[in-house]
């Protein structure tokens, strides 16, 4: 084994997760590529990431019930910067809602903002990495 390629991440729709991974995070769009019968292999990535997430559109009653609760409640994704207050405010400006203020940890610089899907993230900075 060499290495975590993708995550696959539950959205309602394709193209909502592409409007805001995309659209207003920045992320790049790895590949769109349609696998017929309304499916579609979507991978989309922080730029310069190694493992990806595969934008997985709910098609089960149970799977839309996991939408943006694949964590159980909990944050789950973790999106490191090395400049959070300038990523910080860039998100509020494209209107990415943060539950709390940043706050100040032993490891680093953190904030908790939901995605449209109701996913919880932390936007980090980790303490003393170069």
């Amino acid at each position: 084994m060499r290495r975590l390629h993708a995550i696959a991440l539950l959205v309602p729709d394709y193209d909502a997760g592409l409007d805001f991974f995309v659209g207003r995070m920045g992320f790049d769009l790895l590949e769109d590529t349609d696998l017929g019968h309304g499916k579609r292999w979507v991978r989309v990535a922080p730029k310069g990431a190694e493992t990806c997430f595969l934008l997985a559109r709910a098609a089960t009653p149970e799977q839309e019930a996991a939408i943006g609760n694949q964590g159980g409640g909990r944050v789950w994704l973790f999106l490191e910067t090395d400049d959070f207050a300038r990523v910080h405010a860039a998100m509020i400006a494209k209107g990415i809602r943060f539950e709390e203020p940043p706050r100040r940890e032993p490891y680093g610089t953190v904030a908790v903002f939901r995605d449209p899907f109701g996913n919880r993230w932390d936007l980090i900075e980790f303490a003393g990495r170069p």
